[in-house]
């Protein structure tokens, strides 16, 4: 589960409305609450994000976004001096519904939250949370949904 705040919900929201109809994507900064029962799965709380600038080929960014490993070494090492973690990674679905997608999947890691905004006609409509899990049967990870709460 991850505990956001609705000022954070706005900023994702907005974020997504600024770079429409191109993707946007940033880092959730936070910490671990609790670790679930499996190693894996923890009750995580955002306490800030990192808003990046979409790195994919500027006539891909329509439908897809790059967070570089520089840029993410450069925010696990911002992260870890001041004691947070990064908890998760937030992008936008322009003109199209906050489901993550296989692209999403194959591009993810397990732990981290993944919270999608549609932007539709230039307006955020929803936000909705996922994490990787481990399916047996398909012998892969695979989206589900994450609960988040508002706080």
């Amino acid at each position: 589960m991850l505990k956001i705040s609705n000022g954070l919900l706005a900023q994702i929201k907005a974020h997504g409305e600024r770079t429409f109809p191109n993707e946007c994507c940033g880092i959730v900064f936070g910490i671990y609450e609790e670790a679930g029962e499996d190693g894996l799965h923890s009750v995580k709380v955002a306490t800030e994000l990192l808003p990046i600038d979409n790195q994919f080929e500027g006539d891909e960014q329509y439908h897809r976004f790059l967070i570089t490993e520089e840029q993410m070494l450069h925010a696990e090492l911002s992260a870890r001096k001041r004691g947070l973690d990064i908890v998760g990674i937030y992008h936008s679905h322009p003109d199209c519904a906050s489901v993550a997608s296989e692209y999403d999947r194959s591009h993810s890691v397990p732990v981290y939250s993944f919270l999608i905004t549609s932007v539709m006609a230039g307006k955020a409509v929803d936000v909705q949370n996922w994490t990787l899990v481990w399916n047996e049967e398909k012998g892969d990870n695979v989206f589900v949904a994450e609960e988040f709460q508002e706080i």
